[in-house]
This record gives structure tokens, C-alpha cells and sequence, in this order.
């Protein structure tokens, strides 16, 4: 491959990783096929000891997953990408890979659902126990260390709250203690937010959202270095195999190319759109890290290029005052799923953070009368109206 590192973002999004075969195609190719042949019995040893670079079985090796991977670590600056099944996946994978028994995973209170019953339920099984501590408090974290922690895990922006984790004090803590630091890079991707240039020694993706864009297809990724990421969590990918399919990663190269240009488009509405609940009477709060009344906005500017598609705001009422909103929509998506061209809305508190207990909720600060909304590319003024056509109804 051509020497990338003068490159820039958008177009490693588009360069980076394509080897093209004997057809001398213009697209990367799907590379549908299970196994591969070899030229003889010595070099099928040799490729399965390791001795031989080279494909052996889809489940770990496959084209176009590697392109998707190496596209992926060029934009994120990693030295390597394993990419897998889907964002949780990545997340267990990364976390059987370089933990075990015995060991201790600190977390912020601010992540997703399924991420804290992943940590809570089944790595509780295995002997690692999950503390959890405000995302924004670094002498929270501090003081929640032990002598058995290996790895500090975050979301910045958190879901669905837009609070910010500092980066680099998190990262510099994580090292100070001989632990690493895992950072949740979905709601930014590396556009807008490039967690490893700040000192973290993982990202973590799913590329579900943002990477594709467009809703299509299921997939995660984990990118680092070459002995955590290339040996530990790679080891994990081979042996347990919650492998990306071929198809998906091909959707997601595509999904790469027009990321840049998506991510600002999606960050311009976004900002319109929460200046706009600002002003709604009904509105008692909106949460953005673009606005200038977002507690961490100067941290916002410092380690991201812009604030972001994602945003939520609460009304009076409970439940039943933001189910009323959502169920008044006729443009927005309801759904959970967000990083869409389209329009998401959804109540946290009864889809994603469902499976919480309410003290859970309530520490996490996701009340009853929290809508998150993942703005899409449509015109503001369209989003607007449908939102305000449940607004008036409060």
C-alpha cells in the first residue's frame, strides 16, 4: 500500500486499504467465500502456523474485512482494526481479550444499556467485577482505581446525554496506574473526534451507526495497537468468532467514503435543530455539546471538531408527556437505532436504558421525560415542524 500518513481524513475515508485484483476493478470487490486454496500442503502449513502471511478462513480472514480494518485504523490513527459482528460485540470481545479472572473494570455511569448488563451480568460470571463512577468527575476516578484495575471504559459523548469525558486526563490517569483506557468512540466516529491522537489506548465502534450511515447492516470494530488489539482481542476474533460478514464490511466501506461530509452535515443540523428546542416552552431542558449553555462546551471544542448528530432534550410530564411528542411525529423514525441519513427518535429510559433499574436510571440522570433524537440530513425546518406538532400538545 501507498505511504497514507500525509493524507487527510476524507480521503483515507476513501483510499486507504483497497488492493485490487487481477480484474483491475475501481470498487472494492465482496469476497464471498468461506475458505481458500492453497498452492500446496506446505504452504497451507505455513499459513496456519503463522510462518506465511495470507488468508486461511473467513471467520478471521477475509479481503474485504480487511479493507474495512485498514481503512478504519488509517482514519482512526491506530497501528490495527479488528472488526466484528457488531458494537457489542466488540466491546466482549475487547473485554475477554485483555481481561480475567480477578480483575477489575471501571466504568462510567453513562454508557449503554446493553453495555452495562454485558459488564454487570455475564463478565460478573467470569470473576471481574464493574465499578461505576460519573464520567465527567476524574477524581471520582481516581479514587475508584485499585491495585486489580486493567481497564477504564467510556463513552464521550455519552448516550443519550451528551456529557463529555476528558480524554486526555482519563488516558493519562489510565497510564499513571498501569491500566487502559477504552474509549466508545460511536456517536463521534473519527471525523469529528480521534480518541488515540488524546492518549486512549483502544476505540471502540459500531459501525451500525455513523459508519454506515444509512441503517443497512450490523457491524463493530476495535482499534489500537499491534499487542492488544492486533494479538489479544484479534486472538479472541479467530478462536470465538463473532466475525463481520463480508457484505456488511462492504457496505461500510462505502459507508466510509462519504463519513467527512456526513458528519458535518449531521453536526449543522443538529446545532439548528438544539437552538431551536432551546426556545420551545415545553422544553425544560436540552442536552448538546455544541450549545453554549452545555457545562463542558469549552472541553467539546477542545477535543472534537464539532459537537455532532446526537441531542436530547426533557419536558414535563413523564413518560407520558414524551411518549406523547414521539407518537405526535410523522417524519422522525421511531426507533432506537440513531447515525441515520433519517431521523431517529426514541425514550430512553423504555428502549435503550430499558433493561436498567430505575436507581440505575436515576444515577445515569435519564429521566422519565427524556427524548433523544439522532438528527438525520433532512431539512431542519421538516424536523422541526414534526417535533413542534407534539409540543404543542404538552
Amino acid at each position: 500500500m501507498d505511504d497514507y500518513s500525509d493524507w487527510k481524513m476524507a480521503t483515507r475515508a476513501i483510499r486507504v486499504g483497497h488492493q485490487r485484483t487481477a480484474e483491475d476493478e475501481h470498487a472494492p470487490p465482496i469476497f464471498t467465500t468461506s475458505s481458500y486454496v492453497y498452492k500446496s500442503a506446505a504452504q497451507a502449513a505455513a499459513r496456519f502456523s503463522g510462518d506465511e502471511p495470507g488468508n486461511i478462513y473467513s471467520r478471521f480472514t477475509n479481503p474485504t474485512v480487511r479493507n474495512f480494518e485498514e481503512r478504519l485504523a488509517a482514519m482512526e490513527g491506530g497501528e490495527v482494526c479488528v472488526a466484528t459482528a457488531t458494537g457489542m460485540a466488540a466491546i466482549m470481545t475487547t473485554c475477554i481479550g485483555l481481561m480475567e479472572q480477578g480483575d477489575h473494570l471501571l466504568s462510567s455511569r453513562s454508557i449503554f444499556g446493553s453495555t452495562v448488563i454485558l459488564f454487570d451480568k455475564y463478565l460478573a460470571r467470569f470473576g471481574i467485577e464493574t465499578t461505576y463512577v460519573p464520567l465527567a468527575d476524574v477524581d471520582a476516578w481516581r479514587a475508584a482505581i485499585r491495585p486489580n484495575t486493567k481497564i477504564l471504559f467510556v463513552e464521550t459523548p455519552s448516550n443519550p446525554l451528551g456529557e463529555l469525558g476528558d480524554i486526555q486526563a482519563l488516558a493519562d490517569l489510565a497510564h499513571e496506574h498501569d491500566c487502559l483506557l477504552v474509549v466508545d468512540n460511536c456517536f463521534c466516529t473519527p471525523a469529528l473526534q480521534r480518541p488515540l491522537d488524546l492518549g486512549a489506548d483502544i476505540v471502540i465502534h459500531s459501525a451500525t451507526k455513523y459508519l454506515d450511515g444509512q441503517g443497512r447492516c450490523m457491524g463493530g470494530a476495535v482499534v489500537g495497537d499491534e499487542q492488544n488489539v492486533g494479538e489479544e482481542v484479534y486472538g479472541v476474533l479467530r478462536t470465538a468468532g463473532p466475525s463481520m460478514s463480508p457484505f456488511n464490511a462492504w457496505v461500510f466501506l462505502n459507508g466510509l467514503e462519504t463519513l467527512d461530509l456526513r458528519m458535518k452535515a449531521h453536526s449543522a443540523n443538529a446545532a439548528e435543530l438544539a437552538h431551536w428546542l432551546q426556545e420551545q416552552p415545553q422544553v425544560s431542558k436540552v442536552h448538546y455539546p455544541g450549545l453554549d449553555s452545555h457545562p463542558q462546551k469549552a472541553l467539546a471544542d477542545s477535543q472534537m471538531k464539532l459537537p455532532g448528530g446526537m441531542l436530547s432534550f426533557e419536558v414535563d410530564g413523564g413518560q407520558a408527556a414524551a411518549w406523547k411528542v414521539i407518537d405526535a411525529t410523522r417524519l422522525l423514525s421511531i426507533t432506537a437505532n440513531l447515525g441515520d441519513t433519517k431521523s431517529t427518535v426514541t425514550h430512553p429510559a423504555s428502549t435503550t436504558h430499558g433493561r436498567l433499574t430505575p436507581e440505575q436510571r436515576a444515577e445515569a440522570g435519564i429521566g422519565e421525560g427524556l427524548i433523544r433524537i439522532s438528527v438525520g440530513l433532512e431539512d431542519v425546518a421538516d424536523i422541526q415542524a414534526d417535533l413542534a406538532r407534539g409540543l404543542k400538545l404538552l
